[in-house]
């Protein structure tokens, strides 16, 4: 792979990016142009599909004669055969005159069918005779007509999975994709983003005589970050609105600002929607209004509040053989199976402690990083990265729990001994060199 002839033709074509994957396809492009073989691109909508089409044909021996491009999912499937094939005058009704079709036309150039997987299955049969034969017939006709075109066809749909529905010809899927390029999505092209959307902030701020458009390092990460659907399409009617309507600040442009144009129907950043998931439903906003991303956020702050409280709880008996009824008083519902008079405050908040974490951990455990139960966020991934921040924070409170309580107990065993670092270490069971380094540890003064 020569880089610098992938380059010359990157500037050629007007193709920003450096991705491996996008080198690679451009590479397949100009190895393939040389032949007449048949090329299927696949790739998601607005990835780029069309530009690889012009680089086979300009690089190619047909660089001379016409090329057009033609969308099959946009033309009406009782005027397609017309469209590509002709038809004779009287073929159907308002067939005034006979008309030559894009095969007829094209011949000895080049022919791009976009969206092949939109040709209806009759389109298809008639396609496949012209690769195989070279051969056509016009609507309405009965003479056989020689074309020499090179096709070159591309989709965003799995063209395998529509063979097996019967929605596409197995033969013509074959006949297709004789030399396949895939172009790789936009999200799957690291800092691509960044020079892409650099490039068009660029273009459309000289058109529009506007400032340059400048990203906070927030905001640049969280356009690396983005998903992007549509693709390149899509990033450039973004940097198309943000040239426009963001030009007025002299201040770079913050990810909350960003992300307000990334998801323009839930505008609102997912930091932001963690601290709105903690309202209560009964603070008088109408329950219905709640998605079930922020419902499982309430649920989830509100257990590990509870769990916090009930260490505290337990911690509390530990230390003074007596519950802290202010908890008790401020979450009834969690303790009102403890019964001072008949059971011990230690062992049932312990047990109350262990099914509650345990309830925490099913909600919260992931199978390939989806949650196992309460709603599927599968399609999202800032949800996930919120869920991970909680277990996170879970885990680090209740570090710092432990560490805490390690270290009261080894300041009671130390009391109790009159700090004589062998007894409190045979009555916290453990070596007295590891209790003189948790001392050290802890900053325990003696």
């Amino acid at each position: 792979m020569d880089l610098s002839e992938i380059q010359s033709v990157k500037n050629r074509f007007g193709i920003i990016g450096t991705a491996p994957a996008l080198n690679y396809a451009i590479n397949v492009a100009m190895q393939v142009a040389a032949t007449d073989l048949t090329v299927l691109i696949t790739g998601e909508s607005g990835s780029g599909k069309e530009s690889f089409s012009k680089i086979i044909h300009s690089l190619s021996t047909r660089k001379h004669g016409n090329f057009i491009a033609i969308n099959c999912g946009a033309i009406p499937e009782g005027t397609i055969d017309s469209e590509l094939f002709g038809h004779e005058k009287g073929a159907f009704t308002g067939a005034l005159d006979a008309r030559k079709g894009y095969f007829e036309t094209t011949n000895g150039g080049t022919i791009f069918l976009d969206e092949i997987g939109e040709m209806p299955v009759a389109t298809q049969a008639r396609l496949l005779r012209v690769l195989e034969n070279g051969e056509y017939i016009r609507v309405g006709a009965s003479k056989v007509q020689k074309t020499d075109v090179r096709v070159v066809a591309a989709t965003n749909v799995n063209l395998r999975e529509a063979v097996n529905t019967g929605k596409f010809r197995e033969d013509l899927y074959y006949r297709l994709n004789t030399v396949p390029i895939f172009v790789p999505p936009l999200r799957e092209r690291g800092e691509d983003v960044l020079m892409l959307f650099r490039k068009f902030t660029n273009d459309f701020g000289e058109r529009y005589r506007t400032r340059p458009v400048r990203l906070s390092a927030e905001a640049r990460d969280t356009l690396m970050d983005f998903e992007f659907p549509g693709n390149i399409r899509q990033l450039k009617n973004i940097a198309e609105q943000i040239t426009i309507l963001e030009t007025d600040k002299d201040e770079p442009i913050s990810a909350d600002t960003l992300y307000r144009y990334l998801n323009p129907m839930n505008p609102v950043p997912p930091r932001a929607r963690m601290g709105q998931a903690l309202i209560p439903l009964g603070s008088g906003a109408d329950a219905t209004s709640f998605s079930e991303r922020e419902l499982l956020y309430k649920v989830l702050f509100d257990m590990r509040r509870d769990v916090t409280e009930l260490k505290k709880l337990v911690r509390d008996v530990l230390q003074n053989e007596q519950p802290n009824h202010e908890i008790l008083k401020n979450h009834q519902d969690l303790f009102d199976t403890i019964n001072p008079e008949t059971a011990s405050p230690v062992t049932e908040a312990s047990r109350l402690l262990a099914a509650h974490e345990q309830q925490l951990s099913d909600m919260t455990g992931f199978d390939r990083g989806v949650p196992k139960r309460v709603v599927d966020l599968d399609r999202y991934s800032e949800e996930r990265n919120l869920i991970e921040d909680v277990e996170h924070i879970a885990e680090e409170e209740e570090s710092l729990s432990l560490e805490n309580q390690e270290k009261d107990l080894i300041i009671k065993a130390l009391r109790r001994n009159n700090n004589k670092r062998k007894y409190a270490a045979q009555a916290l069971g453990i070596s007295e060199r590891t209790l003189y380094r948790k001392i050290k540890q802890y900053d325990i003064e003696e």
